[in-house]
């Protein structure tokens, strides 16, 4: 645990909270990523080739359960049993069909609310960072992301970390020496790694202490 020079004891107790808000900001991001992911499967550009192959691999599917089912139980099934089996396939593959566009709505509302839930945890996340951690990085500025980082013993993630430093950009008070790295956009186990690389050259120098 880092300890903290100025009111110590408050700082940390708003350090521990903001690890418990990231571990729920990155459920949150995981989960929003896996919706948006499921969306372009199933509702982008190649969705009808993706939803015409669904149903040719769900009738080979039932074909085998079928054959080895007549096998184990050694039952006798006629050509109008497998014909009325995939018919009654077939119409619920055309009302799902014909249930696209709604279904692409229902998703999209769910990614939405995925999306308020992260950007609340996270506007969550700069409220505590800003009572814990930011004056710290102020006053230690100028400061790459991988210092910030073992500065903290590695408790935060790095994409975490970018994603408050961002805040901080935007607000004003922190300038970004080096490019921005887009690992926000990326899966949350690939947005460290692709950070990793970058993290020392990214210096971040305090706005304030010019002021």
């Amino acid at each position: 645990m880092p300890i903290f020079s100025n009111n110590g004891e408050r700082r940390t107790s708003f350090y521990q909270e903001l690890q418990r808000r990231e571990q729920q900001w990155w459920q949150a991001r995981h989960r929003l990523i896996t919706l948006q992911e499921r969306e372009m499967f199933w509702f982008g550009e190649n969705s009808l080739i993706m939803w015409l192959m669904w149903q040719l691999v769900s009738y080979v599917g039932v074909a085998l359960a079928l054959m080895l089912l007549s096998k184990l139980f050694e039952v006798h099934l006629y050509l109008w049993q497998y014909i009325t089996v995939f018919g009654v396939q077939t119409a619920f593959f055309i009302l799902m069909f014909v249930m696209k566009g709604r279904l692409a709505n229902l998703m999209q509302d769910n990614i939405h609310k995925a999306d308020l839930v992260r950007e609340q945890m996270l506007n969550e996340m700069v409220i505590l960072a800003s009572d814990s951690i930011f004056p710290d990085i102020h006053a230690q500025s100028p400061i790459s992301l991988q210092h910030i980082h073992e500065r903290y013993d590695a408790q935060l993630r790095l994409a975490s970390l970018q994603c408050l430093l961002q805040k901080e950009i935007d607000a004003g008070r922190l300038l970004l020496s080096q490019h921005e790295i887009e690992a926000r956009i990326l899966p949350p186990e690939l947005a460290d790694a692709e950070l990793s690389p970058h993290a020392s050259g990214m210096i971040y120098k305090s706005l304030l202490q010019m002021q």
